[in-house]
């Protein structure tokens, strides 16, 4: 009596073996949270940064008078036009903290933004509006709360690191921050700012008639 033995088809060799890995690799991630194991299977962080090069020196002539301290959630969501969102999508919620600077220009001012009479008792200024710098994000406060991958796209991030997500919810989040900035109060508390600020300087000064003003 003669047996045959059936051989497995090539197909099913290469997906017996990209299981196999998986489950190596799956298991290799199980031991390293074991206790006892987390010396041979942990990681160690090393800073192998080179040292910082000096670029550039700016003078600034700006007041800088108030600064705004806000906060977003960011939900950005990306479909596929044709998959299900199980299949291919994203979806982020992310924490956006982040502060927006007031300033006055006082490199602006010229001879004839600032008049003082005779016996310098009385002085007049006229400065430019105030205005918003960029928004800059705090990264200690700001964080993603959930993360949403499709099958490909978890599949993709196996292969491949891609902080492209990461960066379009911040640049998502400091636009909506700059965006509340300039809905808010924030110019016009630091003009409010800059005049007192101004005015106590010149008392100081002798003057004991302080007018200023703002202008485009």
């Amino acid at each position: 009596m003669t047996t045959s033995i059936k051989r497995m088809p090539g197909w099913a060799k290469v997906v017996s073996a990209f299981v196999l890995v998986l489950v190596v690799l799956f298991a290799g991630l199980r031991l390293a949270v074991l206790p006892g194991l987390r010396d041979v299977f942990g990681t160690e962080t090393h800073d192998n940064s080179g040292p910082t090069l000096l670029k550039s020196i700016q003078d600034m002539s700006r007041y800088d008078a108030a600064s705004g301290n806000f906060q977003v959630v960011v939900d950005l969501e990306k479909d596929a036009k044709y998959l299900p969102d199980a299949i291919r999508g994203t979806r982020t919620l992310y924490v956006g903290a982040g502060t927006v600077d007031a300033y006055v220009d006082l490199g602006r001012i010229g001879q004839k933004d600032v008049t003082v009479n005779g016996d310098r008792t009385s002085a007049t200024l006229r400065l430019p509006h105030a205005a918003l710098g960029k928004p800059a994000l705090d990264p200690d406060h700001s964080y993603a709360v959930s993360k949403q991958r499709g099958l490909f796209d978890r599949l993709g991030d196996v292969f491949s690191d891609n902080p492209n997500d990461e960066r379009a919810v911040q640049r998502l989040a400091a636009q909506h921050i700059g965006k509340a900035a300039k809905d808010s109060r924030l110019t016009a508390r630091a003009e409010e700012n800059t005049t007192s600020m101004l005015e106590g300087l010149l008392r100081s000064l002798g003057f004991t008639d302080v007018t200023v003003t703002y202008g485009a």
